[in-house]
């Protein structure tokens, strides 16, 4: 026989923005229950012994830490340590891996050499400073709105014209990034460093009409207002570690192994823990789990989502690895240890990111496949054990571009795998000095330290369709200016067509990575609601 249980609140889903909603949910004297499907809280944003035997805690699927308000740290009472890297990227010269570009965040006058090494035109570095300082002006504009009711379209453009960013907004907002990036930049290679920026999780091309890449590109610099994006130290487990104490402090109940299976307008959930089956209603339902996955649980008789965003697809694999020590470059005039520090882009020029583009809409993997790559034990060794750490071992996640889902079935998920796993392995063997399979840490039971993940994997890992790390795809983070803004939930841009309902994650407006912006807003939309009386 079921049980019935009711609340205030009820989340559907645990990772990190549900559990920051339920945190400010339950500050404000709410009775809130999150139910969350797998056997602990976190979802994508975890730290995992990914290897038998070999004491290290890598961020598996989230990395890095860059649109999380400092505001919500402040408020939740978050312990959360974040560390910047010095360097920015290391990017090698396809044409001549023996010289890379790096870009040093301490060293102007380092990176400006650096510029000239790779055969950068000589006024390519301030150019490439100018476009960045511009792109400052328009972001740091923006970031103080993002934990606030959306603004209009017109407004935001006000807003930016007002701070002297109208130029920028026009090239950012209104023109496909591609325009943009060749008329300020003249560099193959220095190109693709910034294009990077607009691709990561997005299946796009530089000049797509639906500016899709403009919207990855602007997400990646809105951080801070300055695009920083730093490493969570203790990993990426600890800043869901941080919002599940929050919330469980300020009285919320987090249930973990309990598997929603329905819910219902008016704010009924049904699921399944225990072996036995669950009701609980509440006056507000908010979602952490993706649209796709809540039209589903709502029973959508066609199988679509009323908002074909946020059907898209992901467009990556990712493969973690455990090294001896940081591996020998072709450039010998990087060392390593800065190499790794920053973004290590692999053939990632503009050319190459357009032919993986149109190799991968042709239905066949890249050939070479863009790659980067990140090292977290370089700025936070505490996630190694002390005796990997004096032993010089090292983390390395690698994210590869353009792997978009539709090149991945249920059928050739394994063969896949396999053959994504050998072209990293490819791409990054062709800036070493040496084989990386050399340099690879074994696990308890002989096999090497590596492990991929392709769209398929994350979608049944962590519930991610498609494998779409964004839950969909991203928008922009104002409203346009015939959008209905007439109820709390449609100000904070987390509404759905049910107004009990609400978005949470990072399928709102204003979603996607690590932010908590997701659960905020939502949470503010619901508290709103209920101190106007109204939906």
């Amino acid at each position: 026989m079921a049980s019935s249980s009711k609340h205030d609140v009820v989340i559907v889903g645990g990772g990190h923005n549900g559990l920051a909603a339920a945190a400010y949910l339950a500050r404000a004297g709410r009775e809130v229950l999150l139910l969350e499907k797998l056997d602990h809280a976190g979802g994508a944003a975890v730290s995992a012994q990914a290897f038998d035997g070999v004491d290290a805690r890598l961020s598996r699927y989230s990395y890095l830490v860059s649109l999380l308000p400092q505001e919500i740290i402040d408020d939740l009472g978050l312990r959360i340590r974040l560390a910047r890297r010095r360097y920015s990227s290391y990017t090698p010269d396809p044409a001549n891996p023996g010289r890379g570009l790096l870009i040093d965040n301490g060293d102007a006058g380092a990176t400006a050499a650096s510029f000239a090494a790779v055969g950068a035109a000589a006024t390519e570095a301030a150019d490439f400073e100018h476009f960045y300082a511009e792109c400052g002006k328009l972001t740091g504009t923006l970031w103080p709105t993002m934990t606030s009711p959306l603004l209009t379209r017109s407004e935001a453009k006000r807003l930016a014209t007002a701070a002297g960013a109208g130029a920028v907004w026009a090239s950012l907002v209104e023109q496909p990034l591609g325009e943009t990036i060749t008329s300020r930049l003249h560099s193959d290679l220095v190109r693709g460093v910034v294009l990077t920026d607009a691709l990561i999780g997005t299946f796009a091309r530089a000049d797509g009409a639906d500016l899709q890449q403009n919207i990855c590109f602007l997400y990646h610099l809105l951080g801070g207002g300055t695009g920083d994006w730093d490493v969570p130290i203790g990993g990426m487990g600890t800043v869901s570690g941080e919002l599940e104490r929050a919330a469980r402090e300020a009285g919320a109940a987090i249930l973990t192994s309990a598997e929603v299976t329905a819910v219902r307008s008016g704010g009924s959930v049904d699921y399944r823990h225990g072996g036995r089956e669950h009701s609980v209603s509440a006056g507000w339902v908010l979602s952490n789990v993706a649209p796709v996955v809540l039209d589903r649980l709502r029973g959508s008789s066609t199988g679509e989502p009323a908002n074909p965003n946020h059907r898209r697809e992901g467009s990556q694999v990712k493969v973690n690895l455990l090294l001896t020590r940081l591996p020998r470059l072709l450039d010998s005039r990087v060392s390593p240890e800065a190499a790794f520090g920053g973004t290590f882009h692999i053939n990632e020029t503009w050319t190459q990111l357009d032919d993986a583009y149109l190799a991968a809409e042709q239905g066949t993997v890249p050939d070479p496949l863009p790659c980067e790559i990140y090292c977290h034990s370089l700025t936070d060794p505490t996630i190694l054990s002390p005796e990997l750490q004096a032993s010089g071992a090292h983390t390395l996640t690698v994210f590869g571009l353009h792997v978009p889902d539709r090149l991945i079935t249920a059928e050739n998920n394994d063969r896949m795998r396999t053959v994504l796993q050998a072209a990293v392995v490819k791409s990054l063997n062709a800036v070493l000095a040496e084989p990386i399979e050399q340099l690879m840490l074994m696990s308890a039971d002989g096999t090497p330290c590596i492990e991929t993940k392709t769209t398929l994997d994350i979608q049944r890992a962590v519930g991610m369709p498609r494998g779409n790390i964004f839950h969909g795809g991203l928008d922009w983070p104002f409203a346009e200016d015939d959008a209905p803004l007439d109820t709390p939930a449609r100000r904070w841009g987390v509404a759905t067509d049910d107004p009990r309902i609400l978005l949470c994650g990072s399928g709102a407006r204003r979603g996607g990575a690590v932010s908590a912006l997701g659960g905020h807003n939502a949470a503010m939309a619901v508290l709103e609601s209920q101190r106007s009386g109204g939906l």
